[in-house]
């Protein structure tokens, strides 16, 4: 069980739940095909630089990583699923992109991610982006005081089992609070009734990620860039979500 969090702190995280919220959907709104990741890479920069907020993910250096984390945004294309890193890779018409943000503010964390297709749609991609969502939604639907966090990762399962799409419970969600990562782990399959019981105060990150074909992934050399194993599309959807006793509280909810 991570540390929980007094009503106080949770407050507190508003602040930098709404900061991400208001840098995603400001990405969301100036991503265009053309535009180079590292363009959109600038632009959530110059975001935390006029807020006065802390990028957690510039210079980050886990074990897995071959470098420090080279920028902001974690920006994910086609069959990129997490973690992929700003680059000169010029946006395609018809790409999907997967934006992952997380920033400091006032020394709390909040972190979130959403997916969605520039240019042309197409519906294979556009259904694989809302069932995404819709399992975001489900495993926050689960996210009270006396489930378990097997509640939460069964539900996410099952969306996308139900719609045939691929998950790996390798990478999944996390505590957040003075840190991007903390405990506990929250993983995308589970079993309902098992794990840790949920209390009050904790503050987690829930984050789907579906692939269109398998389960495999492999990691490019970078260290970094997680692409699916069969070359097909993925989304990746994330909220951090703090456990209160009236239920769920989505700290980096976007406006619309």
């Amino acid at each position: 069980m991570g540390e929980l969090k007094t009503p106080r702190e949770i407050e507190a995280m508003r602040a930098a739940g709404s900061f991400v919220a208001r840098v995603l959907s400001s990405l969301q709104d100036v991503a265009r095909v053309g535009m180079t990741l590292k363009e959109l890479d600038a632009h959530a920069h110059r975001m935390i630089d006029d807020a006065g907020a802390h990028s957690v993910y510039l210079g980050y250096h886990p074990s897995f990583g071959a470098m420090p984390y080279p920028g902001v945004l974690c920006t994910s294309v086609n069959d990129a699923a997490l973690h992929g890193l700003p680059s000169e890779q010029v946006l395609a018409d018809g790409d999907v992109l997967s934006i992952d943000f997380a920033a400091q503010v006032n020394g709390w964390v909040a972190d979130s991610a959403l997916s969605f297709q520039l240019g042309t749609p197409d519906p294979d991609s556009q259904r694989l982006i809302r069932v995404t969502e819709e399992a975001l939604a489900a495993g926050i639907a689960q996210a009270r005081p006396g489930n378990r966090m097997g509640d939460i990762s069964a539900a996410i399962g099952e969306v996308g089992r139900a719609a045939g799409l691929g998950i790996n419970a390798d990478f999944g969600g996390h505590g957040v609070g003075r840190t991007m990562h903390e405990e506990p782990h929250v993983p995308n399959l589970g079993r309902r009734g098992s794990g840790i019981k949920l209390k009050a105060g904790l503050v987690i990150a829930i984050e789907p990620w579906f692939m269109a074909g398998g389960d495999g992934y492999v990691i490019d050399p970078d260290g970094w860039t997680i692409r699916t194993a069969d070359g097909s599309r993925a989304a990746h959807a994330e909220h951090t979500v703090a456990i209160t006793p009236d239920g769920p509280l989505v700290l980096t909810a976007r406006k619309g």
